[in-house]
């Protein structure tokens, strides 16, 4: 009750500043809102905590309009093109940064496939698609961006205020002021782009150094993804996804329609039509269907594993998953360690010895540099289905 009054006392104190001086603390709206005061109360009271930190905390939060903007789905759908998506994350650039990275961690990513059963490439595939190594982590206020969703963006509030709560619990555990966390316009921090909850769930300090740092090191990055992999179920040394082909006549959308999820036996894809694009369909239980659309030239078709509807649990999106699986190939080539997971299309391996002889000729690669431009893809965790 002590608790619940001094935060009453408070919130009337912000109040009466924000009718007093208008615009001049324009930053105290959050707190002057009943849903606001009702979340802060309950949030307190389930966890424990000190409601009055959290009041100045929120009064302290700005809203962000472009965060809005951001996160709204266009009023027109655009054309998929998965040329277009993968050209983001397999260029050079993203080799290079990757290779550089591999040589530098080297050991870290090793001892996290011995631990997690998660391969380097595959570790290195989701820090190159998520933040180019560390490079563009997002400059957004993760309290006021996490704020401004959950309490004026009601498609997705109770996820948003859900994640709110996960950061002022991680503030308490990191023993951090909430507002000093920075990442992209939906929460998601630092190196590996982890949400709150998610940082809570899964974070692991593999640096061994008392602390979870996702700001200014891979270390901690590379374990907890790997953690986040096996604990979403990820098989070590089983394939991730094989591409293939139809036969003629054969209708694909009945296969689309099962879903993200592997659920399709191999009896099932050969009686309806599905053929190995080389050699043969790898015997190693259900898959889901994949279609790559890109506008003017045929469709791709890829058969996803276990491990590729894994790799979509950090970020639903079929696109996401290849991208990262590719990259990670690529990676695998251009490093030496031969043709990485089984089934992949060589022509997806775009890596160039060059990149390869640049990154392995120094002694410990210089740590990439964040980016001044804020993180411009959606992360959150559970996040919506699409191709």
């Amino acid at each position: 009750m002590k608790s619940k009054t001094l935060a009453s006392l408070f919130c009337l104190g912000v109040t009466f500043l924000v009718f007093t001086f208008g615009s001049a603390c324009a930053r105290a709206d959050f707190t002057t809102r009943e849903d606001v005061a009702a979340f802060i109360e309950e949030i307190a009271t389930r966890n424990e905590l000190d409601a009055a930190p959290i009041y100045v905390a929120l009064s302290r939060a700005s809203y962000l309009p472009r965060v809005i903007e951001l996160i709204t789905p266009p009023a027109k759908r655009g054309v998929r093109s998965w040329y277009r998506y993968r050209s983001q994350f397999l260029g050079n650039m993203h080799i290079e940064a990757g290779l550089k990275t591999w040589v530098q961690y080297e050991g870290e990513l090793r001892r996290a496939e011995k631990q997690y059963g998660v391969p380097p490439e595959i570790i290195l595939g989701i820090l190159g698609v998520e933040t180019i190594y560390g490079r563009n982590t997002g400059n957004f206020e993760t309290l006021s961006a996490l704020a401004t969703l959950a309490f004026d963006y009601p498609p997705r509030a109770e996820l948003f205020r859900s994640e709110l709560e996960s950061l002022f619990l991680l503030a308490r555990d990191q023993k951090r002021n909430p507002a000093s966390y920075t990442g992209s316009y939906a929460g998601a921090i630092g190196w590996p782009q982890f949400l709150p909850s998610s940082i809570l769930r899964y974070a692991v300090d593999f640096n061994g150094d008392g602390k979870i740092d996702f700001d200014s090191d891979a270390v901690d990055a590379i374990g907890s993804i790997a953690n986040y992999l096996h604990e979403h179920g990820w098989e070590a040394g089983t394939p991730v996804a094989v591409r293939v082909r139809l036969a003629p006549g054969a209708n694909p959308a009945p296969l689309i329609e099962a879903g993200i999820e592997p659920s399709l036996s191999q009896v099932q894809l050969l009686e309806a039509g599905i053929r190995p694009f080389t050699d043969s369909l790898p015997a190693v239980g259900e898959a889901t269907f994949v279609d790559l659309e890109t506008p003017g030239v045929d469709t791709e078709y890829w058969l996803g594993y276990r491990n590729f509807y894994v790799i979509t649990r950090y970020n639903r999106s079929s696109f996401y998953a290849m991208a990262v699986f590719q990259l990670a190939d690529a990676l695998r080539a251009a490093h030496g360690d031969g043709g990485g997971s089984i089934g992949v299309d060589t022509a997806s391996r775009k890596a160039k010895p060059a990149a390869a002889r640049k990154a392995s000729s120094g002694t410990g690669a210089s740590k990439p540099s964040r980016a001044a431009t804020p993180h411009k893809k959606q992360k959150p965790r559970p996040a919506r289905r699409k191709k």
